[in-house]
C-alpha cells in the first residue's frame, strides 16, 4: 500500500512538473502603455512606406542573415498590408496615405471585372480569389473612413457585388472565381476568405446602410458561429479567425446578437486568450524551444491581437459577454507588449546590413515578410486605442 501511495504520488509530480514546463509555465507579458504601443505601430508603418516599390507593391520578404529580398508574392497579402495602412489613417495617422494609396493604384491595375462586378486578380497568374478582393475592399472603406472621400463608391459595391458572386445560400463562400468557365470553382474554401469577406460586408454597411449588405453579412455570421469548423473539418474549433472577430465587432453595433453567436464569441475570446498564454511562457532558449516550441512569427501573434480587439468592441455592446473585458483588455496588452518587445528598434537596426529592412520589422530565424508588419501594425494600433479608452476606427 505504502509503495503504491508513492508510486502514485510520484506520477502526479512528474505531470506537474511536465505541466509547469509546458502549458502552466510562467507567463511573461512584457509592460507595454498605449504610447509605447503607438510608437512601435508607427515603426511597422514606416517599415511598410520605407520598403515600397515604386509601382505600389511591397518587399514581400527579407532575409537579414542573407541580407537579400527572396523572390514571390501573394495579391492577398498585398491587399492586406494596403488594407492595414488605411486602418491607420482611419484612426488618424494619415501620414500613410500616400504609401497606402500606391498600394491601392497597384491593385487598380489588377482588376478583373464580369457583368456588374470586380475582382482583384493576381497578376502573376490570373486567379481571382476572395481574400484578394474582400481585403482590397476593407482597405478601400477605411480610406473613406479617413478621408471622406466619395471617389471609389462606385468600385467598392462593384469588389462586394463580386464577393457575392461567391456566396453560398447558407452564407458559406467559395474562394475562387473561375475565369475561363466563368463561375465559382465549387471545390475550394478558403479558412481565411470567408471571415475576411464577412468584415468586409459588414463595413459595407457600417458606409451604405439601407443598401442590404446587413442581410448578406448576417448569412454568413450564423455560418461562422454554428456550421463553418464542422463543415470545413477545422482543427481545434473554433478557428482562431481574427476576421469574424472584426466583423461581429461591427455587427454588435447593430442590435442584439444570437445566442448561438455570443456562445462563438465566448469560445472565440478563449481560444485567443489561451494562445496568448502559451506564447507568453516562450522564449528563445533552447529548453523552452524543445519545450513549448519556438516563438510564434509576428504574423502569427499578432493576429490574436487583432482578434481580442474585434471581441472587445463586442463585448462593450454586448452584455451577456461583458464580463470577459478585464481579461480580454489584459491578454490584448500581453500581445502588444510582446510584440513591441521583439521588433527591431532603429538603433538595433543601425548595426544592420540594410537599416530600412530592419527597423521596425519582426524576424523569424532571419526572415521577415511584409504581413509580419502588416498583421503587427493593426494589432498594437487596436490595443493602443483600447488600452487609452478610445474608438476603434
Amino acid at each position: 500500500m505504502r509503495r503504491q501511495l508513492l508510486l502514485t504520488f510520484a506520477a502526479w509530480v512528474v505531470v506537474a512538473v511536465i505541466l509547469r514546463a509546458t502549458v502552466a509555465a510562467p507567463q511573461h507579458c512584457p509592460a507595454i502603455s498605449p504610447a509605447r504601443a503607438l510608437d512601435s505601430a508607427r515603426l511597422a508603418a514606416a517599415w511598410i512606406a520605407a520598403n515600397q516599390h515604386p509601382d505600389g507593391s511591397y518587399v514581400y520578404e527579407y532575409d537579414r542573415r542573407e541580407n537579400r529580398d527572396l523572390v514571390g508574392y501573394n495579391v492577398v497579402r498585398h491587399a492586406g498590408v494596403t488594407m492595414s495602412l488605411y486602418q491607420f489613417a482611419a484612426a488618424g495617422e494619415g501620414a500613410v496615405l500616400p504609401a497606402a494609396d500606391r498600394g491601392l493604384h497597384w491593385m487598380e491595375r489588377n482588376l478583373y471585372r464580369h457583368a456588374d462586378w470586380a475582382a482583384l486578380r493576381d497578376p502573376a497568374d490570373g486567379s481571382i480569389r476572395l481574400g484578394a478582393t474582400a481585403l482590397m475592399l476593407a482597405g478601400l472603406l477605411h480610406r473613406r473612413i479617413a478621408t471622406g472621400d466619395p471617389a471609389y463608391d462606385a468600385l467598392m459595391r462593384e469588389l462586394a457585388r463580386g464577393m457575392l458572386a461567391l456566396q453560398l445560400p447558407d452564407g458559406a463562400f467559395l474562394n475562387r472565381w473561375d475565369p475561363a468557365a466563368l463561375r465559382p470553382d465549387p471545390s475550394e474554401r478558403s479558412k481565411y476568405a470567408t471571415g475576411e469577406a464577412f468584415w468586409a460586408l459588414t463595413l459595407m454597411h457600417r458606409i451604405f446602410p439601407g443598401e442590404g449588405w446587413d442581410a448578406a453579412a448576417r448569412r454568413t455570421a450564423r455560418y461562422l458561429a454554428e456550421e463553418r469548423d464542422r463543415t470545413e473539418g477545422l482543427p481545434f474549433p473554433p478557428w482562431a479567425d481574427q476576421w469574424a472577430a472584426y466583423g461581429f465587432g461591427e455587427m454588435a453595433a447593430w442590435g442584439p446578437l444570437d445566442d448561438s453567436e455570443v456562445r462563438y464569441l465566448e469560445s472565440l475570446a478563449a481560444r485567443f486568450g489561451l494562445l496568448t498564454r502559451v506564447e507568453s511562457a516562450r522564449d528563445e532558449s533552447a529548453i523552452s524551444r524543445f519545450l513549448r516550441g519556438r516563438q510564434a512569427r509576428a504574423a502569427g501573434l499578432a493576429t490574436w491581437g487583432e482578434g481580442l480587439a474585434g471581441i472587445h468592441r463586442v463585448l462593450l455592446a454586448e452584455p451577456r459577454l461583458a464580463r470577459l473585458q478585464p481579461a480580454v483588455e489584459a491578454r490584448l496588452a500581453c500581445v502588444a507588449g510582446m510584440l513591441a518587445a521583439r521588433q527591431v528598434s532603429p538603433d538595433e537596426a543601425v548595426s544592420a546590413p540594410a537599416t530600412e529592412r530592419a527597423a521596425g520589422a519582426w524576424f523569424s530565424q532571419n526572415i521577415t515578410r511584409m504581413d509580419d508588419q502588416q498583421h503587427a501594425l493593426s494589432a498594437l494600433l487596436l490595443a493602443s486605442l483600447i488600452l487609452s479608452g478610445k474608438d476603434q476606427p
